[in-house]
């Protein structure tokens, strides 16, 4: 699912797999809280383009602000201090492995969906669903520019509606890549809505995260990632989905 802040820009898709086809089931956009925790609830494998939460970092120096007790290091360049508390390990990861910089969620628009994220999360612990922010459970995090760059497809551009020509030449080069995939009605709106084919492609990026073919936490970083999150990167080309 694309996640937005309000159900306006919020984005399902539900794909159903078998053997040698997948058939896009379901596309809802201005989907509520009810329709996503629902969605969730009915995958095997759910992915979710939201941050799952702030970076640790700057959870510990807000506290540390409440309580008069921030203290900038002097031997560290501030840039690159902020930068500690902007960005999650998973953002830094993310940036290495793909050149792309995911948007903060501590200093960047995208902390309101985060916000709306939390509340979800925190509903679907009430339906006895304890979400591994980590990704090994039903629910991942992705990161669909990263998806589409790792299976060497347009990343950039074809967002909002000056650019429906653009969405629609990325809907055939994904179709170019996976005609095993079948749009079957929803194909009109996806050359529409940049909402929906991020919701797509966020389902497959669960898909080859559920087949163990995208990236999980070090060894190192598991711990962290289980408190922050982890985005799933595919490893594997999309063809090796299906």
């Amino acid at each position: 699912m694309d996640l937005a802040a309000e159900p306006t820009g919020t984005a399902i898709a539900s794909i159903e797999w078998l053997p040698e086809q997948a058939t896009v089931s379901g596309l809802v956009i201005g989907a509520d809280d009810g329709q996503v925790i629902d969605a969730v609830l009915g995958a095997d494998k759910a992915g979710i383009d939201s941050p799952l939460r702030w970076p640790m970092s700057f959870v510990e120096f807000g506290t540390a602000h409440r309580d008069g007790h921030v203290s900038i290091p002097a031997d560290v360049d501030s840039r690159r201090w902020r930068r500690t508390l902007a960005y999650r390990a998973t953002d830094e990861a993310v940036r290495q492995l793909t050149g792309l910089i995911p948007l903060t969620v501590a200093a960047d628009r995208i902390a309101h969906p985060a916000m709306r994220c939390a509340g979800l999360l925190a509903q679907l612990a009430r339906h006895g669903y304890a979400v591994d922010r980590g990704g090994t459970g039903l629910l991942v995090e992705v990161y669909p520019a990263a998806s589409l760059k790792r299976w060497n497809l347009p990343h950039r551009g074809y967002k909002r509606a000056p650019n429906v020509a653009k969405l629609g030449q990325l809907v055939d080069a994904i179709l170019a890549i996976a005609p095993w995939l079948r749009l079957s009605e929803f194909d009109s709106v996806c050359r529409r809505s940049d909402h929906a084919i991020d919701a797509i492609v966020a389902a497959l990026t669960a898909r080859a995260a559920h087949l163990g073919r995208a990236t999980i936490p070090p060894a190192g970083q598991r711990d962290l990632a289980a408190i922050e999150g982890w985005i799933a990167v595919p490893t594997s080309e999309l063809p090796d989905i299906i």
